[in-house]
């Protein structure tokens, strides 16, 4: 099923859905357009601005480096697909190793089936009864899918069983572990973790198989605090094992792991004690597919463990410059329909005229409109109406989901695939 959804994916033909991409283009499929090898920065081979391209060898290098990394560690690896809503990734993901695929909402969840992914992790309570009743259809259907989704709550549990009831299979759930007052969803002490669990061992529509929590909310995060949690989520698991509520399970669920501690991940999943069954330590980083210059740049556990290797940034986003009304100010055409701007604004790295690329020195970014970059220029800022900018973008999640059809481009800008997106 994934292999001919993919195949139909190259067989989808090009049109005015898909923002940057050559005007002469339109009608071929994709898988056509992309054995043209057209370049960005060719003129003539027709690629418009604002286009965004991710770089072919820098996402390589980054699903390697990961998959590498887990392996090292003995995490399992189920990363977030909400960040790029890319099936074509996904699977890449899964070749380089991932057990499965962590998502967010049932949407997503659709996507990921439609591809045929066939482990999904959802990272959030579902008590959504027509939501439930789909995947209980999806579990009858497919002897091989496997769900894992969080509760929180009796009542959630309650909600759950009651859209459940005469289902095939049970819903695998683990329980979520807050990370503190005022943090997101999750349960807020162990006491209230055990009614969870009793509750879901009272019903049949559902199975215990773990616990699960998001280190990346533990308020004022640094090393000691994001460990101490951490540290409470295996104790809840194995106070959960010693009460005898996986007594249904294969084996114990252990799963944590944002784009930004999972150093203190592997740190702690590195010493769970023995349990009374297999344990999974299951990772859910989603960022580094692509990286960031921005928010995961500065906030990457590679940079505290510098020997474990370096992600590598492989978006830019590619924008003219159609106005230059002062020597202090340029405007380029692409604003926040297009860049992402949640966490940071982007920034400018490099400028290209008449084939030549150099550093965008004396450029800075100073905001954004729907369809402008606003520039700030130094005097002596070589740059003009109708040059090139490639601008860094900060925090993948929300650079993705402007593009529906992103080329894949090789360092001098041959374009070799054109990843699909899903939001």
């Amino acid at each position: 099923m994934g292999t001919e959804a993919l195949t139909r994916l190259a067989e989808e033909h090009v049109d005015h859905r898909f923002k940057g991409l050559p005007p002469d283009a339109y009608g071929l499929t994709v898988a056509e357009l992309a054995a043209q090898r057209r370049n960005l920065f060719r003129e003539a081979d027709g690629f418009t601005t604002p286009v965004l391209a991710l770089s072919a060898e820098r996402l390589e290098h980054n699903l390697a480096l990961m998959e590498t990394y887990t392996t090292r560690h003995g995490l399992a690896f189920a990363p977030h697909g909400k960040t790029s809503m890319a099936p074509q990734l996904f699977h890449r993901q899964l070749e380089h190793g991932a057990w499965g695929i962590t998502l967010a909402v049932p949407h997503q969840v659709r996507v990921a089936r439609a591809f045929g992914i066939r482990r999904v992790f959802l990272a959030n309570e579902l008590v959504d009864a027509p939501a439930l009743r789909w995947i209980a259809a999806e579990l009858a259907a497919d002897p091989d899918f496997r769900l894992v989704a969080y509760v929180d709550s009796v009542r959630g549990v309650e909600l759950m069983d009651a859209a459940l009831r005469g289902a095939a299979r049970p819903v695998d759930v683990v329980i979520e572990l807050g990370a503190g007052d005022g943090a997101r969803t999750g349960v807020r002490s162990e006491a209230e973790a055990e009614r969870v669990a009793a509750a879901v061992a009272a019903v049949e529509t559902l199975r215990l198989v773990g616990v699960a929590g998001y280190e990346g909310e533990v308020p004022e995060a640094d090393p000691e605090r994001v460990r101490s949690y951490l540290r409470r989520l295996v104790a809840l698991a194995a106070g959960l094992d010693r009460a005898g509520r996986f007594g249904e399970a294969d084996e114990i669920v252990v799963s944590a792991g944002g784009s930004a501690w999972f150093d203190a991940v592997a740190d702690v999943f590195a010493d769970i004690p023995e349990l009374s069954k297999p344990v999974l330590k299951l990772l859910r980083s989603g960022a580094y597919v692509s990286h960031d210059d921005g928010h995961y740049r500065r906030l990457t556990p590679f940079g505290r463990v510098p020997e474990e290797g370096a992600l590598e940034p492989a978006f830019r986003l590619w924008a003219q410059v159609v106005s230059r009304p002062a020597a202090e100010q340029a405007f380029a055409n692409a604003g926040k329909r297009d860049a992402a701007y949640d966490l940071d604004l982007p920034t400018a790295q490099v400028v290209r005229r008449d084939g030549a690329e150099r550093p965008a020195a004396g450029i800075t970014v100073t905001g954004l409109s729907d369809q402008h970059t606003w520039l700030r220029t130094d005097p002596d800022a070589d740059v003009e109406v109708g040059d090139w900018i490639g601008f860094g973008l900060s925090h993948p999640c929300t650079s993705f989901d402007k593009w529906q059809l992103i080329p894949v481009a090789e360092a001098d800008g041959t374009v070799v695939d054109y990843i699909r997106t899903f939001f």
